[in-house]
């Protein structure tokens, strides 16, 4: 016998092929939000509406954003001389949790990958190039995941990058194989922190 109606059922389905949800938590999820009061249902599908029609990458770095320009990149106050390389927008806000980093950033919405035939044209890193010499960079730091494909990445963004500038890339606290996005702040403070020539 299934639980609910056709919709509820869809709904279900629909939540349980969200990252890091399965049939039970979006079960779950689901009773929670049909047990709240409707307009709290309205508010939070109104929500969705506007995030589905606005939000887009940010054209200079890559964060997801309702403008243009993200706040990051809009703040006059972030350090313009560093510019810190991560895999997807979910580093970015990993690394910003944590507070220790006050440069830009340059998301590369993933990893180089001969299998899948994704190259650095596809990852924006002609733009990334472009970027440094533009906005006067001093030092690039090369946040990416501690993977195989990560690591080739950041080899290939370092042998790209101009004569003259600091690479750094994360310290301690990152396992071999770890993505930053699992990691608590702390640990990623300190990596950010004891960072270390590329």
């Amino acid at each position: 016998m299934s639980e609910g109606g056709g919709d509820i059922q869809a709904l279900i389905g629909a939540m349980a092929r969200l990252p890091g949800l399965g049939p039970r938590s979006a079960r779950r999820i689901v009773l929670s939000l049909i047990g709240r009061r409707p307009g709290q249902m309205a508010q939070l599908s109104a929500l969705m509406a506007r995030v589905t029609e606005n939000a887009r990458p940010c054209s200079r770095c890559g964060n997801i954003s309702d403008n243009d320009i993200c706040p990051i990149c809009a703040d006059p106050a972030r350090e313009t001389g560093e510019i810190c390389v991560v895999q997807d927008v979910a580093d970015l806000w990993a690394l910003e949790r944590g507070r220790a980093f006050r440069g830009r950033y340059h998301v590369l919405g993933g990893t180089l990958s001969a299998l899948d035939d994704i190259g650095p044209e596809d990852l924006g890193i002609p733009r990334l190039l472009s970027r440094i010499a533009e906005e006067r960079v001093r030092e690039v730091i090369l946040a990416l995941n501690a993977t195989v494909e990560g690591q080739t990445t950041a080899h290939y963004i370092a042998d790209a990058l101009p004569e003259g500038l600091a690479i750094t890339g994360l310290a301690q606290g990152v396992p071999i194989g770890g993505e930053l996005d699992y990691l608590d702040d702390g640990t990623i403070t300190a990596a950010l922190r004891a960072r270390r020539s590329f």
